[in-house]
């Protein structure tokens, strides 16, 4: 079976630099995976990507060695392992809130006995190999989303379960239910203290802690407290903001420009 890079960077003692597709275009996705990024998650939840899409996706993705993950829409087992039998190494699991949510989220990833998964790897055997049944258990990364006041208040339980591999922070639903403005990069005092949090019982319980962040400054920032696993943006946000610089910039200039010609004069008129 080909081999979940994740887990050796992770064993190494380093921090895996993860993207993040919304847009449901395999040559986005491809584009994305050539860039260098040690996984690529597939946003079946807030993208705007289905099924169908995430399937050319992850076609795209597997042109490199850039880990496959996806986030499902919800905790459901069907998606969870449709998404498993598609080819990714990881789901990530939103509102995961009380132990028995995240029972219920690690039992769907794992093979029997350790789990309740249902047999059907119809693309996972191609893109992973032949012997993917055999060795799917020791590879598949399951990622709880710590996002709620419920789940912080849940969270000793939660990381207990048997299996659960990583929990992953929403900031921005994280910030809502906390009372304070949804956003990435948070400095507001109550998400702070609770994403702190979250990273010191992480790491108590041996259970490898990550973040989605908006901007590499503050990405950076986490991986110096502790945290393996980093989401820096999305190929729709770096689409928006590249190209609102690059039209500002052309705007700026022909400003400029408009301006030492008229200071030249018209020369449609006489003198």
């Amino acid at each position: 079976m080909r081999k979940n890079k994740l887990l050796e960077i992770f064993q190494n003692g380093q921090s895996v630099v993860n993207g993040w597709l919304a847009i449901p275009s395999s040559f986005s996705a491809e584009i994305m995976a050539h860039q260098g990024w040690d996984s690529l998650t597939v946003d079946l939840q807030h993208g705007v990507s289905d099924y169908q899409a995430a399937i050319s996706m992850l076609q795209a993705i597997g042109t490199t060695d850039t880990v496959p993950l996806a986030r499902v829409p919800w905790l459901e087992e069907g998606i969870i392992m449709r998404m498993l039998d598609a080819g990714v190494y990881g789901i990530i699991c939103p509102m995961v809130n009380t132990r028995e949510d995240a029972e219920r989220f690690v039992q769907a990833c794992y093979y029997p006995p350790k789990g309740q998964r249902s047999f059907g790897p119809i693309r996972a055997m191609l893109s992973s190999g032949a012997d993917y049944p055999s060795h799917a258990n020791d590879h598949i990364l399951p990622i709880a989303m710590i996002e709620t006041k419920q789940a912080l208040d849940n969270l000793e339980e939660i990381l207990k379960v048997d299996g659960l591999r990583m929990v992953y922070i929403g900031p921005s639903d994280l910030s809502n239910s906390l009372g304070c403005t949804p956003t990435f990069d948070q400095e507001e005092k109550p998400v702070v203290e609770a994403i702190d949090y979250i990273l010191r019982k992480s790491l108590e319980h041996d259970v490898i802690p990550g973040i989605h962040n908006g901007f590499p400054p503050y990405a950076l920032r986490m991986i110096e407290k502790g945290f393996r696993f980093v989401t820096v943006s999305s190929d729709s946000r770096l689409l928006t903001m590249n190209a609102k610089s690059f039209v500002d910039e052309m705007r700026e200039g022909m400003g400029k420009g408009e301006l030492d010609r008229g200071s030249k004069g018209n020369p449609s008129q006489g003198y």
